[in-house]
């Protein structure tokens, strides 16, 4: 497969979904949908411990079939919104989408509940040996979660109250923060002149200018919005805390907030634990980095509003047309593996692209994956500099992770959060290895001071995000925080983060208001330090091993949700995420990289 025309900046192409949410085949699919929950609600007598295992197998797919179709609707709605945050139309057919999904998981609580709760170990044993081998693992998780769950009628109240409660104040966050208006200052000659920017990706463009004023002003302009509505902002991250533990805490018996994210990633605590214990002990690796980093700018010491600054501001940074960026991704994926460029040139020549900067469109970058059946749709925010390049193919490795794993039914086709970042880091780290082979030694400076500046936003800074909302969220439930508190929590965590590398201006303290996954996905965070440092390590035995290691990688693309991580990785890679080892080696890869930056 090749592309089938010239890659230009355009808009997706939702066709694939549906045509429109106006026309006959929407409301089809909706009546489908009704009249698919109505068979499935008939076969709620079937439900008991002498179900045959070839019924119960035969619900399991009637109800996966429902929720790819959910899905469908549901999918076409949120990527018609990110196109456009500003429409009041689309933001009410969310709305709309959200209440039918609500209602349709109610409709299904029976059959989750009794599979849950219910149904006998004996049975449960019975069946799990004669179902497809794609399920046990799938299964196996939904019954660990039998523990959490309330009864039905309390499901039902909480399915229902999401939709305007938790939902809706994330939805506020969203139209709020994707149509704000920032204000920057230029120096123009002898003057002070102001900007107005309405989209926050261009601002945060400009905190790796290779101007050092506009990285100054770029950090104010954004913080000084934030911090103008830290009053809502604020708000609403305090109640969306509170009904985090009132239901998952209080009702549903999780110990702790962050353990209602382990156990929906199906990895233990004590792995993650593990994982920011080693996070934490080794911040002394990129504080040593930050101070090597001053004296290369010329600065005695850092401030954090230089943290992404080029290596050289003498040095013009490189721009990429479109149309380059696109041709270099795929000739990246291609030296790796044929399959992986054929992969990426579907998502072109279905136009599942959308890639323009346009007011009202949700910031930064996103692969949404509706249906195995169907290819994942990409949003950028491209505006062609060498970052735009590597988050196209960040985003394109999520979507042939996908597409690897689309073999699989929709119920185990999807990685878990903490493997999330596999593919989409790998093809980062592929695509900078190419650019090496044809830029100038100092150029390669400027790539691999990037590279680490990266290591750290994805490894470090992810680990004490999740660390931040570790001790907010107690804060807010146990003592009451105010917006104030929540921020003086910020700013202390940003200062055991730098330790005395790095000055850290008190503006900081609002910079948590715009961290989107913290009201979205609670601690999802820490998911980037582990994808993260797992690929240096995979990276590294690929290395090693060259060629005879893509069908090891393959195989752990391809297993999507259908396996536990620490089993998985274990049995494809022979790696132990268990031990605070295996992490520690991500470490010392990234200081042989500082050490690599101070020999050239």
């Amino acid at each position: 497969m090749t592309l089938l025309k010239k890659p230009v900046l355009d808009n997706w192409n939702l066709n694939d979904l549906v045509h429109s949410h106006k026309d006959k085949h929407f409301s089809n699919i909706l009546k489908s949908i009704e009249n698919d929950i109505k068979r499935i609600e008939l076969l709620r007598s079937e439900l008991t411990n002498d179900i045959k295992n070839e019924t119960f197998l035969s619900i399991l797919k009637k109800i996966e079939s429902l929720v790819e179709k959910i899905s469908i609707v549901s999918g076409y709605a949120q990527l018609k919104y990110a196109s456009d945050t500003s429409s009041n139309e689309i933001a009410a057919l969310v709305t709309k989408m959200d209440s039918l999904s609500s209602v349709i998981e109610n409709r299904l609580l029976f059959f989750d509940l009794w599979f849950k709760k219910d149904l006998s170990s004996k049975k449960f044993n019975s069946l799990i040996k004669s179902i497809p081998v794609e399920y046990m693992e799938y299964l196996k998780h939904k019954r660990l979660l039998g523990k959490y769950s309330l009864t039905e009628k309390e499901e039902k109240i909480i399915n229902i109250l999401e939709v305007t409660g938790s939902n809706a104040l994330v939805k506020i966050y969203d139209r709020m923060t994707n149509n704000l208006d920032f204000f920057m200052k230029f120096t123009k000659g002898k003057k002070r002149i102001t900007k107005k920017f309405s989209n926050k990706e261009k601002i945060i463009s400009f905190v790796r200018s290779v101007n050092p004023q506009e990285r100054i002003d770029a950090y104010t302009a954004l913080l000084e919005t934030y911090n103008a509505n830290s009053g809502v902002l604020g708000e609403i991250y305090q109640n969306l805390v509170l009904q985090w533990s009132d239901e998952n805490i209080n009702l549903r018996g999780f110990i702790s907030p962050i353990s209602v994210r382990n156990i929906s990633n199906n990895v233990d605590d004590a792995t993650v634990n593990t994982l920011l214990d080693v996070c934490k002990s080794n911040s002394y690796i990129f504080q040593e980095y930050f101070i090597e980093k001053a004296k290369i700018l010329g600065y005695k010491k850092l401030k954090r509003y230089h943290l992404y600054a080029p290596y050289s501001n003498n040095v013009k940074t490189r721009s990429f047309s479109y149309e380059k960026a696109v041709n270099l991704v795929l000739k990246t994926f291609e030296s790796f593996d044929p399959v992986f460029m054929q992969y990426a040139e579907r998502i072109f020549n279905q136009q599942h692209v959308d890639s323009p900067i346009r007011r009202g469109k949700m910031s930064g970058a996103f692969c949404s994956t509706i249906s195995p059946k169907i290819t994942p749709y990409v949003l950028l925010n491209y505006d062609g500099k060498l970052r735009d390049v590597s988050t196209m193919a960040h985003e394109f490795g999520h979507a042939i992770h996908s597409i690897a794993a689309s073999n699989l039914p929709i119920s185990v086709s999807h990685a878990p959060l903490p493997l999330a970042e596999t593919a989409s880091v790998f093809a980062e780290m592929l695509l900078n290895d190419n650019l090496t082979k044809s830029i100038t030694d100092q150029e390669k400076k400027i790539l691999l001071a990037e590279q680490i500046d990266d290591m750290y936003a994805t490894i470090l800074r992810q680990s004490f995000f999740t660390i931040f909302e570790v001790d907010a969220h107690n804060l807010i439930v146990n003592k009451n925080a105010t917006i104030d508190e929540i921020s003086d929590i910020y700013i202390q965590n940003l200062k055991t983060q730098f330790g005395n590398s790095v000055d850290i201006s008190d503006d900081f303290r609002y910079e948590w208001l715009y961290i989107p996954h913290f009201y979205h996905t609670p601690f999802y965070c820490y998911a980037y330090s582990f994808g993260n440092l797992l690929v240096l390590s995979l990276y590294q035995i690929f290395k090693n091993e060259g060629k005879a290691f893509v069908p090891k990688y393959l195989k752990i693309l391809s297993a999507g949700g259908s396996k536990k991580p620490e089993v998985l990785l274990q049995e494809a890679a022979g790696i132990d995420i268990t031990k605070s080892e295996f992490w520690q080696q991500g470490f010392n890869l990234v200081s042989e990289k500082i050490n690599n930056l101070r020999n050239l």
